[in-house]
């Protein structure tokens, strides 16, 4: 497999964060921060938590700079990074409704009046969705909803591409399957 570096701007940047210059940290969080959000917020769905993980994801990574292998892309690094620290709060918030009382069956979505069978069928995809694997379901909605192709989720994954193929087919299985055990119609 090819290893690309990356760019030499953002290689600088890191290489000034190593060496502790303060411009280089405030130059990283400019090149990584939007990016950063986007993807918080797509995975999140509400800007607060999106702030709140983007800044912990900045402090993640620029903490973890030293661990971080030169040879390969920088920005798949820090969106792993960001896609984990999403996944800890997305189980965090199912667990507090857990143990707060609330009944499992009280956390799936209700099924709509006939009428509005767009709407319902939204809710029972999302609801298939949520029992995949972080990184399947991920996958799955950069391909389907972001229109993001196989290699462009590689490399914003730093998942092989066959791997990503797989994700897409299993998450395509999955759905088909859960959809069916549903009843919804096809």
């Amino acid at each position: 497999m090819e290893q690309h570096s990356p760019p030499t701007s953002e290689l600088q940047v890191v290489r000034g964060c190593l060496s502790g210059d303060a411009d280089s940290y405030t130059d990283f969080v400019d090149l990584f921060r939007q990016t950063i959000y986007r993807l918080c917020y797509r995975l999140l769905r509400h800007h607060e938590d999106a702030e709140d993980v983007m800044q912990e994801t900045l402090v993640r990574a620029l903490g973890n700079l030293h661990q971080w292998d030169q040879t390969r892309p920088l920005r798949p690094w820090i969106m792993t990074i960001a896609s984990n620290c999403c996944k800890t709060l997305l189980a965090k918030r199912v667990t507090s409704r857990v143990q707060s009382g609330q009944k499992l069956a009280d956390l799936a979505p209700q099924r709509e009046e006939p009428r509005e069978a767009k709407e319902d069928l939204a809710e029972e995809i999302h609801c298939c969705l949520q029992k995949l694997r972080p990184e399947i379901q991920e996958c799955f909605l950069l391909f389907y909803r972001d229109q993001l192709t196989v290699m462009q989720i590689a490399e914003q994954s730093g998942h092989p591409v066959g791997t990503v193929k797989i994700w897409l087919h299993r998450s395509r299985q999955h759905l088909a399957e859960a959809l069916r055990r549903r009843g919804v119609q096809q």
